[in-house]
């Protein structure tokens, strides 16, 4: 028999080398390499062909009981999943630690009891004396939830088992905390992580319970552990916001039942987290006068509409001295690329300025259509000329300076005129042409007709 080799996993991202080095060659953490348990190497070919039990098929369109979902009592949470649990569903939950994690999760394990469905909550990072503190704290102190503190899963499986009701809702927080005897490892490592969420996701999809895993993130944000992680459950949210804001944003990774890229937004308060039922107020709270280097534009995340405010400041630098470019909220790269195309196709100078731009309220937009509204608050900052102040602006912009039709024009316009923006300034398409209930709709063909508007005075 063949001696096994030494192999040695990342637990941060889970690549495997053969030799064991201080820092990750993939990720570029730092001690993050462990060793696994060697795999037991046989000298014969495996043969899987017989032995094995026979499966049966099914066709596509067989009847079956339709699955039905599931509120939490929590709109926002609804939303982000689709509309709510699904029986037998596995859902990923990360985010940066401290920022509200376990406390949605242990609101909505109590709005759930509440209604008259087992909740069982199963916490591995804290005491259930601390879980009790929150829960007074949070004013769900009264509810039905099973509460625990355990980290071994095969103890979980067995209480689980062993109950006479099995849970509508359960929830592990966290996965990277949970311990398996049958695997070598200590918790958090990447063997350990993926065989345990594996026989936690056998028990949630055999017995039709809606299972929650809470996960930790690294440095750059995303699920620490094994990418299969993510492959192995049904939805993967990430709960986003910054300390120092008050908002947290619930986003949607994916999604096997719903669409993808829906969100859910919260405040947190001193009660816990509240829904944030309109949060384009929120992002453009504090717009009471017209300022230079402003300009609203209609973000989509998932079907919903969300107005935000992106903010440009322009500051003329002394001879000799190197600009600086700094980005909030948005892609450092896309920006760089759009003030070399203001450059090379509208003849504007960037290159002796120091470019500063921010998305309001700490958000962070991926949407390509934000491309024209930044181009507006650059131009805006550099003319030192206010925007229309109850415009909105999208479109994206391709290298050649052309402003190119976004998806969903119909669906912003129509959020932007509830919210009073009754001038809007995108693509010249179908869309633009049509008549609002309010104001105008202006199309714009090429970036430079917008400088040439802007400059006239838009």
């Amino acid at each position: 028999m063949a001696k096994p080799k030494r192999r040695f996993a990342c637990s941060a991202c889970g690549s495997v080398t053969n030799r064991w080095q201080g820092q990750c060659a993939d990720c570029g953490e730092w001690n993050t390499l462990t060793e696994e348990a060697p795999a037991t190497v046989f000298s014969a070919k495996h043969d899987l062909s017989s032995g094995g039990r026979a499966i049966s098929f099914e066709p596509l369109d067989m009847p079956g009981k339709a699955l039905v979902r599931r509120g939490t009592g929590i709109a926002e949470f609804d939303r982000a999943l689709g509309g709510g649990l699904v029986p037998g569903s596995a859902i990923l939950m990360g985010g940066d630690p401290g920022i509200g994690k376990s406390t949605l999760l242990l609101q909505a394990s109590a709005k759930v009891a509440q209604a008259g469905g087992l909740a069982v909550y199963i916490s591995g990072e804290e005491a259930t004396g601390q879980i009790r503190l929150r829960a007074e704290r949070l004013g769900v102190a009264a509810a039905p939830i099973r509460l625990a503190a355990s980290t071994s899963v095969r103890d979980i499986l067995t209480t689980l088992g062993e109950m006479e009701e099995q849970p509508a809702f359960l929830v592990i927080d966290s996965i990277q905390c949970m311990h398996s005897d049958q695997i070598e490892g200590a918790p958090g490592t990447v063997s350990q992580v993926r065989g345990c969420a594996f026989e936690l996701i056998r028990y949630a999809k055999e017995n039709g319970v809606a299972l929650v895993l809470v996960g930790h993130v690294t440095k750059d944000g995303s699920i620490a552990g094994p990418r299969v992680l993510e492959h192995m459950v049904d939805v993967v949210m990430s709960f986003e916001g910054e300390r120092s804001h008050q908002y947290r944003i619930l986003r949607n990774l994916k999604n096997r039942f719903g669409p993808v890229d829906e969100i859910g937004v919260f405040a947190m308060e001193g009660q816990g987290l509240t829904e944030v039922g309109n949060p384009s107020l929120l992002f453009l709270s504090g717009r009471e006068t017209a300022i230079a280097g402003s300009a609203v534009f209609p973000a989509m995340e998932g079907t919903r509409p969300v107005l935000v405010e992106i903010q440009a400041l322009i500051v003329r630098l002394q001879s000799g001295a190197t600009p600086r470019r700094a980005v909030v909220g948005w892609d450092n790269g896309r920006l760089a690329m759009l003030l070399a195309v203001l450059e090379a196709r509208c003849g504007l100078n960037f290159s002796s300025a120091e470019v500063y731009l921010n998305v309001g309220g700490g958000y962070r937009l991926a949407d390509p259509a934000a491309d024209l509204a930044v181009a507006a608050a650059l131009v805006s900052a550099l003319a030192d000329k206010p925007l229309p102040r109850e415009a909105v602006w999208f479109g994206e912009v391709s290298l050649a300076g052309e402003i190119r039709p976004v998806a969903h024009a119909g669906l912003r316009l129509r959020e932007s005129a509830k919210l009073g923006f009754g001038d809007a300034f995108g693509p010249a398409d179908a869309a633009m042409s049509q008549k609002g209930e309010a104001g105008r709709r202006t199309g714009i063909a090429l970036l430079p007709n917008l400088v040439d508007r802007i400059l006239g005075g838009a």
